[in-house]
Parts: structure tokens; C-alpha cells; sequence
């Protein structure tokens, strides 16, 4: 069979933000994904995880707190961690979806790492809030272990990281091959497990990476034919939030940058979407894009909803 070969990127309304809301949450998205599995598509899949990594770092955190012996995890493992149990909810749940649809695909889901440039400019202005909030004192602790922390006016401090942009997808060759034989692939998880290379050795670095960004590059990287990229909008708005809010069905590349110019784009929201698409369609200029809400797939695959980018 000839599948149409996609890179699905998962938000944060696919996972929700705890363990439990995961198991709900993951069973709605499954059902998503079966659809487009159902209409011919190979799907690669990668997915947030700023909550669950978030949790994972304020767990062993609070572990280490409470029993001294205890090492602190690094970002590096915590995202491992967090690539893990998404990956397995997630495959589990669509697993057993296809299965009631009588559709018995493979669904794997691949530990994935992402190397990224030690002198990148996010290494020294960080943004990436994580963990709990603290109190000064805490703050001032994690400031003298050399991590970066940032206040909230009434709530404390919390931890901040950097967002480096990704080089190279280290597995790339296994996630093409399992691609390339109509498998599912969930992989580059939370934006791939950061690590720099330091001779014949990968390093993890204290960061994450943006998962939109690793979207676009993993859809480059296999010349899928499509990037779809499903978050809490059915579409994607001019003058998103006004009176004059306007859905778009179709965009090209050339509008989609002057819009970024007109400042069109919320930093943090939809325009990492943005970017993720022109980065893409760079790469494959035969392909396209489509910006949609989990709930809205079965519409925008008939071109009822969604919001394509082409070249």
C-alpha cells in the first residue's frame, strides 16, 4: 500500500497535565489519529511535554530534597523519562484503537536524542520556566549551583532553561526506516532528549527543545509529504482574539512571513506553528502543511477545517 507519509505534532490538549488526565486525554487523540491513519496516512508522531517534564523534574527534585542520597535527576534524563511514558500511553491507547478498527499496524515508539550547539544564544538568555516555585532562600541555592531562576510576582521563583534551536536528529535513520516500511512512529519526543556532541560521545544538556521546531525539522528530515500540526485551534486567525478575527483555509509560505512581519502571531503559540511550517516547506516545496484541533481532524480531512500552508 502507497501511505501518504506525515509528521503529526501533539500539543499539549492531546496529553493534558497529569498522569491521569494522560490516560483520558490520549484516548481522544488516539481515536484522531486513527482517522488519519483510516484515510491512508503513515504517521510519524512527536508530542509535547512541558507538564510531564515538569512534574518529573519537581519529583526528583523534591526527592532529593527529602532523602539526601539521592542525585538529582538532569533535564537530559527527565526528558528521557518523560519521552518514555508519554510514548507508552500514547502507542498503548492508539494501539488499541486501530486494533477495535480492525487495522493491525505496528506502533513503536523510539527514544530519541537531539543534538544541539553549545554556544547557542538560548544557553545564555534562558526562557523555558520548569519545576515548582520556590521560595528566595531555594532560589538563591539553585542560583549558586549555576542554573538561572526567574521570579513571579506572588508566587515565587522557578527555574528557567534554555529552548536551543535542534541540529541533527541522532536516531534519524531508525524512525526513516520503520517510517519507510508503513510502521507508527512516535518519536523525538518533547523535542528530543537535548545532547551535544563532545568527540565520539553525546553529552545531555541542561535544556529542551521546542517541540514545534523539532516537528518541522523531523518532517524535513523524511521529506514527508505533509506536516500536520494539531493544537487547541481549529484553524489559524488573522487578528486572532479581535472583533476582526478571520479563519484561514489556505496560507502560502510568502503570506505566512509577512504576517510574522505584522507581528500576527503570539511568540509561544501559534507562531513556533508558523515557523515549523516555513521550515519544512524549505526543505520539501512540494509539500504542505496543515494547522488544525485534535477535535477538528475528521473535518479538515474534508477540507472542512484546518488551515493548509504551501509553498
Amino acid at each position: 500500500m502507497n501511505y501518504r507519509k506525515a509528521v503529526v505534532s501533539l500539543g499539549h490538549k492531546a496529553l493534558g497535565y497529569t498522569t491521569l488526565e494522560q490516560l483520558d486525554a490520549v484516548k481522544v487523540t488516539a481515536r484522531a489519529l486513527a482517522d488519519l491513519v483510516e484515510a491512508g496516512y503513515q504517521l510519524t508522531i512527536t508530542h509535547s511535554n512541558g507538564p510531564q517534564i515538569s512534574m518529573i523534574h519537581k519529583a526528583m527534585s523534591e526527592l532529593r530534597r527529602v532523602y539526601t542520597d539521592y542525585t538529582p535527576a538532569p533535564m537530559c534524563v527527565c526528558s528521557a523519562m518523560s519521552q518514555g511514558y508519554v510514548g507508552y500511553d500514547i502507542q498503548n491507547s492508539l494501539k488499541a484503537e486501530l486494533l477495535g478498527r480492525g487495522i493491525g499496524r505496528t506502533v513503536s515508539t523510539i527514544l530519541t536524542q537531539v543534538t544541539v550547539d553549545p554556544y547557542d544564544d538560548a544557553f545564555y538568555e534562558p526562557t523555558k520556566q520548569i519545576g515548582r516555585h520556590m521560595s528566595a532562600e531555594d532560589a538563591e541555592f539553585e542560583i549558586k549551583k549555576g542554573n538561572y531562576v526567574r521570579e513571579e510576582p506572588g508566587k515565587g521563583f522557578r527555574r528557567i532553561i534554555a529552548a536551543p534551536k535542534p541540529i541533527e536528529i541522532v536516531e534519524i535513520e531508525a524512525i526513516r526506516t520503520l517510517a519507510d516500511a508503513g510502521q507508527i512512529v512516535i518519536a523525538c519526543g518533547g523535542g528530543g532528549i537535548p545532547v551535544i556532541e563532545q568527540k565520539h560521545a553525546l553529552k545531555g544538556a541542561s535544556a529542551v527543545i521546542e517541540k514545534d521546531a523539532i516537528a518541522g525539522k523531523l518532517a524535513g528530515d523524511l521529506m514527508a509529504d505533509e506536516l500536520i500540526i494539531l493544537t487547541s485551534v481549529p484553524n489559524v486567525y488573522r487578528d486572532f482574539g479581535t472583533g476582526r478575527q478571520e479563519a484561514l483555509s489556505k496560507l502560502t509560505v510568502s503570506q505566512a512571513e509577512e504576517m510574522i512581519r505584522q507581528g500576527q502571531f503570539e511568540e509561544g503559540t501559534m507562531l513556533p506553528k508558523i515557523e515549523a511550517a516555513i521550515a519544512y516547506l524549505s526543505v520539501n516545496k512540494n509539500g504542505s502543511a496543515l494547522i488544525t484541533s485534535i477535535d477538528s481532524v475528521g473535518q479538515a480531512l474534508k477540507n472542512k477545517a484546518g488551515t493548509t500552508i504551501t509553498l
